[in-house]
């Protein structure tokens, strides 16, 4: 439910909800599941923060996350930090975090219905794998030589698909559900 709100207060609480988003990132970044290739809860972070507080939020909330990142807070999974954190070979994925958000966001001015929604999470995530891998694939080729793309994909791919569209189904009803309890300023 939309309040209308002035611009100073609508100001403030877009800032609360965009700190409170990013710290909910930071937080599930940190949770880890073990397994026999184990995952974080970073991108349950993303799908729900976006589709709870909106695309413009989410997306600020997302870019937020990756500059505290890089500025050295120990944000990213088992808590990592700094610009290197970045550079590194899964650095991709995080900034293709950023291109979950602005695809989301998109996705949003087109359609208010939660299919679309989440359809535009899944194409974020499949953008996101894709610049990621690339990226993984250049540093590693940088740091330890060539690897080829279906080793690049079985190791930083294939593990967490399923995993990562769980995280996506769950973050969606959940936020259907906060949504309706949250008032959110047009």
């Amino acid at each position: 439910m939309a309040v209308k709100t002035s611009s100073p207060k609508k100001k403030l609480i877009d800032i609360t909800y965009i700190a409170a988003a990013t710290a909910l990132i930071v937080v599930c970044s940190w949770i880890t599941i073990p397994s026999p290739v184990p995952f974080t809860l970073q991108t349950f972070g993303i799908f729900a923060v976006l589709s709870m507080i909106g695309g413009r939020r989410g997306t600020l909330a997302v870019l937020s996350y990756i500059i505290i990142g890089a500025a050295g807070l120990p944000v990213f999974s088992n808590f990592g930090g700094g610009i290197t954190w970045l550079a590194g070979p899964t650095g991709g994925y995080i900034v293709g975090f950023l291109l979950i958000a602005l695809i989301y966001a998109l996705a949003e001015k087109l359609s208010d219905k939660t299919a679309v929604r989440a359809a535009a999470l899944a194409a974020g995530l499949i953008v996101c794998y894709a610049f990621g891998t690339a990226w993984f694939m250049a540093v590693y080729a940088r740091t330890s030589g060539e690897i080829g793309l279906s080793t690049a994909l079985g190791w930083c791919v294939f593990p967490f698909v399923l995993p990562d569209a769980a995280k996506l189904a769950l973050a969606v009803i959940i936020a259907r559900v906060v949504r309706r309890h949250i008032k959110l300023p047009e």
